[in-house]
């Protein structure tokens, strides 16, 4: 299952009432798994279990935990498929070893990142904004996530570790689709540590990539560079999308739009039309959510988005709507491997 596959699987292969009652009781009890699978990432589970496995007692005395409490939750590991136990031995499944610090397009970011209180508790007032059509983190945070986050540079760089970790594999899923090579620079609008834009400049040797973001994550977004090998062609620029974005030939807006209403969007558009050179062209990249009955995670985001932040998951025509009011047009959508779409929006 990838990152943008249906999240729950069904606790039978029938329509039985059995079948059904075992699948909700599963969706009921979401939030233990959300849990156990962020502690596990917290406690460094997988590193702790890699190559060869360990006792409980082992990982309690490497991780300074208490060894009746390790026990249980690696008891319960084995039960959710993360581990197998072998007498007082427990061993790593690949489930689990996705978690590990040292293996590539590693999820422990983002499972640090999904059961942090800026998701947690907002989640859990999710009646709340359906009453009120109004997020909950000022509710439960005191304040926007985005204010939140500043105030805390941990869960600041977790957030900015998970956002890294989400767009690893799918920015190879993106490139494949997004046609570049007569683009001579790409700026990527809130990018984060880059990997999107570097992942394209890997792919085009004679592009250049700028990343807009605050200033907090230029290190981050400098060293991705070098590791990425594109360091001479990259450059970083702090900044806000709401007051102005640099120049290029194109401006790619990877889960950006979903996170603001349709004015700001509009405002955020309207920015990047502006400092396109001419020819040049809008990429955004979005779950779309055409389809009512899609099974997938484009309504849970959109719920999400509801929870925390004033925004939402668009449909086609909705995003058509946004393009037009900020001197826009879409002119093409496109898949891609994952559930993400590219929409392609020139100057009408």
């Amino acid at each position: 299952m990838t990152l943008f596959e249906h999240p729950f699987v069904a606790a039978g292969s029938d329509r039985s009432p059995a079948g059904d009652t075992g699948r909700l009781i599963q969706m009921i009890t979401g939030y233990m798994l959300t849990q156990v699978v962020r502690t596990a990432a917290e406690l460094r589970i997988a590193d702790h279990l890699h190559p060869h496995g360990a006792t409980a007692a082992q990982v309690a005395e490497a991780g300074s935990l208490h060894p009746d409490a390790t026990f249980r939750f690696l008891r319960t590991c084995a039960s959710l498929g993360l581990a197998t136990s072998h007498g007082n031995t427990f061993t790593s499944t690949p489930l689990l070893a996705t978690l590990r610090t040292d293996t590539p397009n590693s999820l422990r970011d983002l499972a640090l990142w999904g059961g942090t209180e800026s998701h947690w508790l907002p989640w859990g007032r999710l009646t709340d904004a359906i009453r009120t059509g109004t997020n909950q983190t000022h509710a439960t945070l005191g304040a926007p996530i985005s204010d939140w986050l500043q105030s805390r540079p941990k869960d600041a760089e977790i957030f900015t570790d998970a956002m890294t970790a989400m767009t690893g594999d799918l920015a190879h899923k993106l490139v494949d689709v997004v046609d570049l090579e007569d683009v001579g620079v790409a700026v990527d609008i809130g990018g984060a540590a880059g990997n999107l834009v570097q992942t394209l400049m890997q792919r085009h040797p004679g592009l250049a990539g700028v990343v807009l973001d605050l200033p907090r994550v230029a290190a981050d977004a400098r060293a991705s560079a070098v590791r990425f090998g594109v360091a001479d062609r990259f450059s970083f620029v702090g900044g806000d999308f709401f007051e102005g974005v640099p120049p290029g030939d194109v401006h790619l807006l990877k889960f950006i739009l979903h996170d603001w209403d349709d004015d700001a969007c509009v405002r955020i558009l309207r920015n990047c039309r502006k400092a396109l050179r001419p020819g040049g062209h809008v990429l955004v990249m979005e779950l779309l959510v055409d389809d009512t009955q899609e099974p997938g995670l484009a309504s849970l985001m959109d719920l999400n988005m509801m929870a925390l932040t004033a925004g939402r998951e668009r449909s086609t025509e909705e995003f058509a709507s946004v393009f037009q009011r900020a001197g826009l047009e879409l002119v093409e959508v496109t898949p891609s491997a994952s559930m993400v779409s590219v929409l392609k929006a020139v100057p009408g």
